[in-house]
């Protein structure tokens, strides 16, 4: 059985913030290493905040598309993998999509830009509109943040 005392509780949750609950299953999970359970605790929040920032990003994304949409000179939006379309919506079908399903559109819209997919509208003079130049920076910027978080959690001492 692995020793998990109430002192070893009390520095992960000086240290997380965590619930004494949490921070019990965190050592639990960890054979009763500190060490080994901050460092399960942080990635969790590493995790929970590229999960965010995702999504944040891909309401940003969808809102630019939304308004594209509203101008009403666009007849589809293209989502595209290394020069492959993947789907290819007509606009109509598209917005009713967004408006029965907001959320699933959020979460769609970031999972294509983290996987590096191109999300394209074509308009009806037939210019096509690359929507990932806004956030390509953002998303950019969304990964180095996060390796830099990891590296500097594995240079830590404890």
């Amino acid at each position: 059985m692995v020793d998990i005392s109430l002192e070893k509780i009390d520095i992960v949750r000086d240290r997380t913030g965590v619930s004494y609950k949490k921070a019990k299953e965190a050592l639990e999970a960890n054979n009763g290493s500190v060490v080994d359970a901050l460092i399960s605790l942080e990635e969790e929040e590493v995790d929970k905040g590229w999960t965010k920032n995702a999504s944040e990003t891909g309401s940003e994304m969808l809102e630019k598309l939304k308004k594209v949409i509203e101008k009403g000179n666009v007849t589809k939006v293209i989502l595209k993998k290394d020069d492959e379309t993947i789907l290819n919506i007509p606009v109509t079908a598209g917005a009713i999509g967004v408006i029965l399903a907001p959320v699933a559109a959020i979460l769609g819209v970031s999972a294509a830009l983290v996987s590096r997919m191109k999300v394209e509208i074509v308009k009806k003079d037939g210019e096509v509109v690359d929507i990932n130049e806004m956030a390509e920076s953002k998303i950019n910027n969304l990964r180095n943040n996060i390796t830099i978080n990891i590296d500097d959690e594995e240079d830590r001492d404890f």
